[in-house]
């Protein structure tokens, strides 16, 4: 029998936190294995419980959603846990921070019970959450704003010319299937590429892999024409 996917519920509001635990543990193959009301105990409940994916509200008191994110995906014992953000606006400034953290995803919390359930077994796969293009939309909008980058862009020197032309279209928000068609190359082929990208940039997931782009100054946040 499968293990269900174990997931960590943080928010700071106990309604909704409850609400969640209920909505997770309803749903077949997930189980709710505990709850977080600050930052500070989602890190610690995660070293505890080690969870699967942890739904983490971004403003929280003690230590943000960004804090914890920072800490659980920068930890090798916590590392594995995939944390998917819950947040009240789809352009929230903080979620950028969030995603740069190492979060998997972000999603609204007035979204559909289905929509979260799906986004809940989606990161637990190993994907991000987000489609690009929407991906590609915060960053372009917060990229413009001082004080988002807190370190310099990562380097493109290791990558091969095919590599940056790939990570190009993957921050412009295409998929595998398209960005295939795009250079002529096999599904596979762009799949290797892909994995490439992410062990070099040391990227968790194509939402990294968006912001690396615009951080390293690949793409630029003008909004492109679509290939």
């Amino acid at each position: 029998m499968t293990e269900p996917i174990r997931v960590l519920v943080a928010d700071d509001q106990p309604l909704l936190r409850g609400s969640f635990r209920l909505l997770v543990d309803s749903a077949p193959g997930l189980a709710a294995v505990g709850e977080a009301g600050t930052g500070a105990e989602a890190v610690e409940s995660t070293r505890r419980l080690r969870p699967d994916v942890v739904l983490m509200d971004i403003r929280m008191p003690d230590t943000d959603g960004i804090e914890a994110t920072r800490r659980i995906a920068g930890s090798p014992e916590t590392a594995g846990t995939r944390i998917l953000i819950l947040t009240t606006f789809d352009l929230d400034e903080y979620v950028y921070g969030a995603l740069r953290a190492g979060a998997a995803g972000f999603l609204l919390k007035d979204t559909s019970p289905d929509v979260l359930l799906a986004g809940i077994r989606t990161v637990a796969a190993g994907d991000s959450l987000l489609a690009p293009s929407v991906t590609r939309r915060l960053i372009a909008e917060f990229a413009r704003l001082p004080g988002t980058r807190q370190a310099p862009g990562p380097s493109l020197e290791d990558l091969t010319p095919r590599e940056c032309e790939v990570l190009e279209l993957v921050a412009r928000g295409l998929s595998n299937v398209e960005i295939a068609e795009y250079l002529h190359l096999s599904h596979g082929t762009v799949k290797t590429h892909i994995g490439r990208l992410l062990h070099k940039l040391r990227a968790r997931d194509r939402a990294q892999l968006v912001i690396s782009a615009y951080e390293s100054g690949l793409v630029s946040a003008a909004p492109p024409a679509r290939p």
